[in-house]
């Protein structure tokens, strides 16, 4: 009976376990030979004998090198090698971290004794009984620390040969890669709560608009809607505008990513401290007409939120508030934070709010990015990013581009439901004041 391992297309795969437990072979079955590093290999690369254990601290020194470049460039990596001590996990763990990967433990768990007895069988291995049995009890003494202590939240460990030769290795994408999903969409700015706006732009975008117990929401040439967050907050029915998110969402016909309102909306409804300001005391008034068992829904679905999704191969991301082009595909609690509020300068402008780092001014990346989150008066196009944020909820404008054609469509505000903390325009004349210095 085979077992399955599921592991992330995108991650960094530490195979754990003494000398001779198979690590090797186990990495030629289940991986291309140019996402395996082998500390032996890379001994054999700095001393022409893998091995030499004179040159370990330069062989790693190779290996994590090597293993920096494939992370960088968004390539599986995996990392051959005894692993069996906390310290020796340290620096790929950290290194997993710095490109935003999963680190990933398999621990082939073998009883000592057939260690011993295949590595008598190697002329090419010196390692002696007291080797591997110093070795064996350190991976035993390490094991509970990887979940506990050193962070690896996704521990496979294989007791025996033959649980090891029954393993089949799975690749799933991360939750953001929609890579296979072509489009055509609709991306929706910033919702905050507006609803009639919202059926109204959706209805100039061609989709038929259904209400029974559910909504139904069809386009006749099978477009598909993405919204860039923050659906709730100042506007007059944030509740309506969920059910309509929710149910496209569910039956397929949506996208939706994570924004910061939502984020704390939903903090909130889990029982968290928030500070109520921002539009959330009118959303939670709102709700509070509503069933509990429809709240519960709301929170069910903030919850599976995600930071961004990139689409069409790699041609077109979503995001609420920012993406760099090296944090595309991936996942971490800094990336999560990026998303949903972009980037600041520690500093507070003449209102008292934060002074926003402009991300897009540095953007390099081939990718599309399409966000919100920034209030602007009209759409405005940099570096291949796109803000479509045109304060809606503030009397401007609720706008949608129609990708890949790349057309914008808007539906006007139907009054000014709440005041801006600063002007539409502020962040358009901060801009051009930037680049007149």
């Amino acid at each position: 009976m085979s077992k399955k391992i599921t592991i992330p297309e995108l991650s960094l795969v530490m195979l754990v376990g003494t000398t001779g437990s198979g690590k090797s072979t186990f990495a030629k079955k289940h991986f291309k030979s140019t996402e395996v590093i082998s500390s032996d290999t890379c001994r054999g690369l700095v001393s022409d004998d893998e091995s030499d254990q004179t040159c370990t601290p330069e062989a790693f020194e190779v290996l994590q090198f090597i293993a920096s470049k494939r992370l960088k460039a968004g390539k599986l990596t995996v990392i051959d090698a005894t692993n069996v001590q906390p310290e020796s996990r340290k620096h790929l763990i950290q290194l997993a971290r710095r490109y935003h990967v999963l680190p990933v433990a398999i621990v082939l768990n073998v009883p000592k004794e057939t260690c011993h007895e295949r590595n008598q069988n190697r002329p090419d291995r010196t390692s002696g009984k007291q080797v591997i049995w110093n070795q064996y009890h350190q991976l035993h003494r390490s094991l509970k620390s990887l979940k506990k202590k050193e962070g690896v939240t996704q521990v496979y460990d294989l007791k025996s040969v033959e649980e090891i030769e029954a393993v089949e290795i799975q690749r799933e994408p991360t939750w953001s890669n929609k890579s296979h999903e072509k489009g055509p969409f609709d991306i929706i700015g910033d919702v905050h709560g507006c609803f009639d706006e919202l059926k109204q732009l959706l209805e100039r975008l061609g989709y038929a608009i259904e209400k029974g117990e559910k909504y139904v929401v069809t386009h006749t040439e099978g477009r598909r809607l993405v919204f860039v967050g923050d659906l709730v907050d100042r506007g007059p029915n944030s509740p309506e505008v969920l059910r309509l998110v929710m149910d496209s969402v569910a039956s397929g016909v949506a996208f939706c990513v994570n924004g910061n309102h939502d984020e704390k909306l939903k903090r909130k409804l889990m029982g968290r401290e928030v500070t109520i300001a921002h539009g959330l005391e009118e959303t939670l008034d709102q709700l509070s007409r509503e069933t509990e068992a429809f709240r519960q829904e709301v929170l069910s679905f903030l919850k599976q939120l995600i930071s961004h999704y990139v689409f069409d191969g790699g041609r077109l991301a979503v995001v609420h508030a920012g993406l760099k082009e090296h944090y595309l595909g991936r996942g971490s609690p800094r990336i999560r934070a990026f998303c949903m509020f972009g980037e600041t300068t520690g500093e507070l402008d003449e209102f008292g709010l934060p002074v926003r780092r402009p991300w897009a001014r540095e953007y390099r990346g081939e990718t599309l990015v399409v966000y919100g989150h920034t209030t602007i008066p009209e759409p405005e196009w940099l570096n291949n990013t796109l803000n479509i944020d045109t304060g809606c909820v503030f009397g401007g404008k609720l706008t949608a581009m129609r990708y890949p054609e790349k057309e914008l469509v808007s539906a006007k505000a139907k009054q000014k439901y709440s005041e801006p903390l600063r002007p539409l325009d502020y962040h358009v004349q901060s801009l051009e004041q930037r680049i007149a210095s």
